[in-house]
């Protein structure tokens, strides 16, 4: 019997099994000339111990870890929802997970941190890695899935019709008479912020609605990026009527804003935000916002990968999933609509 507390040996496995150190080795590292017979021996003594091989080791050993890596620069409601579609597509799969990211929350964000963390997982402890959106476009030894990546990126990824999406948000606001909409961007260098832009930019000139300039915030998806940005449109003589933030944590900060300057919402101003994390549900009366699914993107994102290390993916290598408008009690008709 193991030492009581010690960390379970392969040498007792072997005895708790009745077979030699060297049978247990060959079942843990998947080699031939072992009996069936033997192999559910040595796995059912390996489930009653509880012996975990370790991870470095088993890498340096056999060519495949049965490892993934989830790679983030923060931890938040965002990446926690894609998080569970990661594990959900992992589940029974053969492979664990290691999650990657920097304790500080909205730490300032510091470039090629997706590099470095790749570094450290990439081939010795992970077969491939998901990466969630980086800051720029990334490199690995091993396999490699994006979930929103940066403009341009020609690496495998998972993303969100942020075009479409965003287009449903401007023609919601303006159906409902707003014309002075007001937009905080999200971090330039991503391609989702692109296409919010562009949907923004799009329906506006759909609707024979200039677009005006100053109407237009710059954001990093950061909440904190966009209270300077809100206060700015907010505290304008022609202040909008409506602004489209292109993350929920964004539009969050706005409705903090706007109570502040004591302006109701919808009344004085309606807010739309992006992502439909749980909290914008919560939100008052509910924030108005896109559902891109992050759970979807998730288990995507975690399917392909999972494809691509085993060598059995043949579908795309970019997909992009559908959103919808989900409306709450943060939008509303704008006061009047004269001069809106």
């Amino acid at each position: 019997m193991a030492e009581v507390g010690a960390p379970v040996t392969m040498s007792d496995v072997a005895r708790a099994a009745g077979v030699s150190t060297a049978t247990v080795s060959r079942v843990v590292n998947g080699r031939y000339g072992v009996s069936a017979t033997t192999i559910a021996q040595v796995r059912s003594a390996i489930e009653q111990l509880g012996y975990e091989s370790s991870l470095v080791a088993t890498s340096l050993r056999r060519s495949r870890t049965h490892v993934l890596g989830l790679v983030t620069r923060t931890f938040q409601s965002y990446t926690a929802e894609v998080l569970k579609g990661v594990m959900e597509a992992l589940r029974q799969s053969g492979f664990d997970l290691i999650i990657y990211a920097n304790s500080d929350l909205y730490e300032t964000y510091l470039e090629g941190w997706e590099q470095r963390h790749l570094t450290r997982l990439s081939g010795t402890l992970t077969d491939g890695c998901i990466v969630v959106t980086p800051w720029g476009e990334v490199r690995s030894s091993t396999p490699v899935v994006v979930i929103d990546p940066v403009k341009g990126s020609t690496v495998p990824s998972v993303t969100a019709d942020n075009l479409a999406g965003a287009t449903s948000v401007v023609e919601h606001l303006l159906g409902l008479g707003h014309r002075r909409i007001g937009f905080i961007a999200g971090r330039p260098s991503l391609a989702a912020s692109w296409s919010r832009e562009e949907g923004y930019r799009g329906a506006l000139a759909e609707a024979g609605v200039p677009v005006d300039p100053v109407l237009i915030g710059r954001g990093d998806f950061n909440p904190e990026s966009a209270a300077p940005q809100a206060r700015a449109l907010l505290d304008r003589a022609d202040r909008p009527t409506a602004i489209f933030a292109a993350s929920d944590g964004m539009a969050l900060k706005v409705l903090a804003v706007a109570e502040e300057l004591g302006l109701s919402v919808p009344g004085d101003l309606s807010v739309v935000g992006f992502d439909n994390i749980p909290e914008s549900a919560l939100a008052g009366s509910g924030l108005t916002t896109v559902d891109q699914s992050m759970y979807q993107l998730g288990y995507e994102a975690a399917r392909m990968l999972k494809s691509i290390v085993t060598g059995e993916w043949e579908g795309r290598r970019q997909i992009v999933l559908p959103t919808s408008l989900v409306v709450r009690g943060s939008t509303g008709p704008p006061r009047s609509t004269t001069g809106a």
